[in-house]
């Protein structure tokens, strides 16, 4: 038997290997506009939220150039550089088969969406996709993952939330579902460990496996 019978899923850093194309979209975006350099870790420390509010960390005063010059190099490089993770796609068709429902939740906007699944064609493992565009409010705030729930028709209490970014576990404890965290993301296990996931994974296979009950 499976452990859940829903399983909502983070895009970025967690179904799809964007970390490399997301830092250096938002490397052009801030080198382009504002002229200056940032390591990786300030590049990516917020990344899991709205681009729009990923965008005013950098810059109040230019948050609208910098979103404007992050997406168009962003779906400039997008086949370049999007990657998958590898079986990720296999573990996920696993979890379909033993009657698992899937569902996507991301802070994308759903057009941005539309060019990683061009580049990655998974989007019909899924039987639900919320983007940025379908709740008022966004992650760590619950209200995407209750979004899901909802659509699904699916209980709190027999649903997990995936993810690689501390507002992934935030929005997905919040929303009264369990969570874990996943290391080959954004954000390794000294940042996610304090969010207190319910599990903490290495690799697709123990995903898998903790998914599955096995």
């Amino acid at each position: 038997m499976t452990r859940y019978a829903t399983v909502l899923l983070d895009l970025d850093g967690t179904v799809i290997d964007s970390v490399d194309l997301i830092r250096e979209s938002h490397r052009h975006a801030v080198r382009h506009v504002l002229g200056v350099e940032k390591s990786d870790e300030e590049l990516v420390a917020n990344v899991g939220r709205p681009l729009t509010e990923q965008m005013r960390h950098f810059s109040e005063e230019h948050a609208d150039q910098l979103l404007s010059v992050y997406q168009e190099w962003n779906a400039a490089n997008t086949a370049r550089l999007l990657q998958a993770y590898d079986r990720m796609d296999t573990a996920l068709a696993r979890m379909r088969d033993a009657g698992v429902r899937l569902g996507i939740v991301t802070s994308k906007r759903a057009h941005t969406v539309a060019l990683a699944w061009d580049v990655l064609p998974l989007r019909g493992l899924f039987d639900v996709v919320v983007t940025a565009d379908d709740s008022r409010r966004h992650k760590p705030d619950p209200e995407p993952v209750l979004t899901a729930l909802s659509q699904l028709g699916a209980p709190a209490s027999t649903a997990v939330f995936v993810g690689d970014a501390p507002f992934d576990l935030r929005a997905g404890r919040s929303a009264g579902v369990a969570t874990i965290g996943v290391t080959w993301g954004f954000f390794d296990r000294a940042q996610l460990t304090p969010e207190r996931p319910d599990h903490m994974v290495d690799s697709v296979a123990e995903l898998e496996a903790i998914v599955l009950g096995e």
